[in-house]
């Protein structure tokens, strides 16, 4: 049965609200004559009552019965553990069975506790009570380390955003470069996501952290000298291998935040991003030449995203390529410059990529 208007009109108050659901209406009243003085207590007589009141009203906890017509407190534990807006309610069965087999399965499915039937006002009580503080706790905990974490992304991200606009900064022919390729790198993602390409690599990835991350890709040029990184013409062979070091001294920096910093996963995607985004697939690019699906993912598609920017964008010494003109170039090189997974899933999002540029480009 569904508690009277008086137990609905409570809802409003402080009080923490217990849900007590039994096929008993002796065990109801029970319960609520115990409970009701210091909880609001919402009675139900079946496991469909309670997900329909569910809708409605969250409750702080839930004494379950598991011996009932239909649903059985099991089959609603199920479900409820299904349901990511109830999953974190604790839950304690009310049963008359006894055996530990019983006790060990309802634990399993995620019940904080067992109330053997006919249970006792003081039992009751005090079982609730310490459940209620437990969760209460966990929650204040919770809440915390989520704060604490909020902080310390907010304090990253601006550390990496402070990074990467020192680089850019320092070279003056690439200003939104770190902006474009960030929001291109994003693109790809989802596009691969949404086709299954190297879907069980990338199904391990936070995805934020790695999107973040590649901002940092071209952070070995801080040792660059300002003469090479600046020059406005074509570098000579000479200057355009100490170029070709960054990528380099990009996995010594980050090393370096690393240890110590004691950092793991962010750092370690940002070297990944930063040490290979000028591999190439045939196995002629650097530092490292390696080939094929020996370059790590986060290099594959930087190499596309890095290479496309670059293609579209005005240099002392070039000119801009349209974006069909660099789509083009990009076709051209799969297999043997990029990936040639990674180039036909860039091309096939082109409306996107040309979208979130011009966004960029409004936004400047």
């Amino acid at each position: 049965m569904l508690r009277n208007a008086k137990g609905m009109n409570a809802i409003m108050n402080t009080q923490k609200t217990i849900f007590v659901v039994d096929d008993s209406g002796t065990n109801l009243s029970m319960a609520e004559e115990a409970l009701e003085k210091q909880y609001r207590v919402i009675t139900l007589s079946s496991a469909a009552k309670m997900f329909a009141i569910l809708e409605k009203v969250k409750p702080d906890l839930i004494l379950l019965d598991i011996e009932m017509p239909e649903m059985s407190g099991f089959e609603a534990m199920k479900k409820l553990k299904a349901n990511n807006q109830y999953a974190e309610i604790p839950v304690i069965f009310l049963t008359a069975l006894t055996d530990s087999a019983n006790e060990a399965y309802g634990i399993e499915l995620g019940a904080v506790d067992f109330i053997t039937k006919p249970f006792s006002e003081p039992v009751l009580l005090n079982r609730i009570r310490n459940h209620l503080q437990i969760d209460e706790l966990i929650r204040e905990r919770t809440e915390q380390l989520r704060e604490r974490t909020e902080r310390l992304e907010l304090l990253q991200n601006g550390i990496v955003y402070g990074m990467a606009d020192l680089v850019e900064n320092r070279d003056a022919n690439t200003g939104g470069h770190i902006d474009r390729t960030t929001v291109f790198f994003r693109v790809l993602l989802d596009a691969m996501a949404a086709r299954g390409i190297y879907a069980d690599e990338i199904r391990e990835w936070d995805k934020e952290t790695v999107i973040s991350s590649a901002r940092l890709h071209d952070v070995g040029k801080i040792s660059i000298s300002d003469s090479i990184l600046n020059k406005p013409g074509k570098l000579t062979d000479e200057e355009y291998d100490v170029m070709k070091a960054h990528p380099g001294e990009g996995e010594v920096i980050i090393d370096k935040m690393a240890y110590r910093t004691g950092e793991a996963e962010f750092l370690n995607n940002a070297k990944l991003s930063a040490g290979y985004h000028h591999e190439r697939w045939d196995g002629r690019g650097y530092p490292n030449g390696l080939k094929g699906t020996e370059i790590p993912l986060h290099g594959r598609i930087m190499a596309i995203v890095d290479v496309y920017d670059a293609l579209t964008s005005e240099r002392p010494y070039k000119k801009a390529f349209t974006s069909d003109e660099a789509m083009k170039i990009i076709m051209s090189d799969a297999g043997k410059q990029f990936d040639p997974l990674l180039a036909e899933a860039f091309f096939e999002v082109r409306d996107k990529i040309d979208a979130a540029r011009a966004s960029i480009h409004s936004e400047d």
